[in-house]
């Protein structure tokens, strides 16, 4: 009697090959050994990336050490002397700082009589010049002498003039520095990075 694991004498195993077949290699398991050609990775990089090292406990109890700031750097100076101006440069930023200026002086004036206005200033010194000078002279009436028009008229002129002042004199002032910084060196300025 035979038992089920015992081969029958003439029967072939199972996996050997019938007879007029080819046998076909296998594909390579995921357990084989790469062919030597092929790179190989170091057991490290198989393996899951490691978490970060931890900071070593310093102490009893394993309570971290306390960690002391950086030093305080000691703050630079560099002393400096302005020896040139650059007269081209001081020219353009004067015109326009007192084109700003001029702008800022019409539009001042012109609220200022406005308000002047708004708040009867002009009919109370109307009312005095006329209670000065007496009935023979007639109503005084400041606004003619000092319209609206003729304030921010006369507000643009002053702007104007400025704005021509201010850029002459500054271009002046900076020839003028330029000439005596060589002869003096220029002013000093001590440069700090605090």
């Amino acid at each position: 009697m035979s038992t089920p694991n015992t081969p029958r004498p003439g029967a072939r195993p199972a996996n050997a090959p019938r007879a007029g077949t080819t046998r076909t290699a296998t594909p390579a398991k995921p357990t084989q050994r790469p062919s030597a050609g092929a790179p190989q990775k170091p057991a490290a990089a198989r393996q899951a990336p490691q978490r970060p090292a931890q900071r070593p406990s310093s102490g009893q109890g394993g309570r971290p050490g306390l960690v002391r700031p950086a030093p305080k750097a000691k703050a630079r100076r560099a002393r400096l002397l302005v020896s040139k101006v650059d007269p081209w440069s001081v020219l353009k930023m004067a015109f326009l700082l007192s084109v700003a200026l001029g702008i800022v002086t019409v539009v001042a004036s012109i609220v200022l009589w406005t308000t002047l206005d708004i708040t009867g200033i002009f009919d109370r010194v109307n009312d005095l010049l006329t209670e000065i000078a007496g009935t023979e002279g007639g109503a005084f009436d400041l606004r003619a002498y000092a319209s609206l028009g003729q304030v921010a008229s006369f507000a643009t002129i002053i702007a104007v003039v400025n704005v021509v002042l201010l850029t002459a004199l500054a271009m002046l002032s900076a020839v003028l520095y330029n000439i005596s910084a060589t002869l003096v060196g220029g002013i000093g300025v001590t440069l700090t990075d605090d």
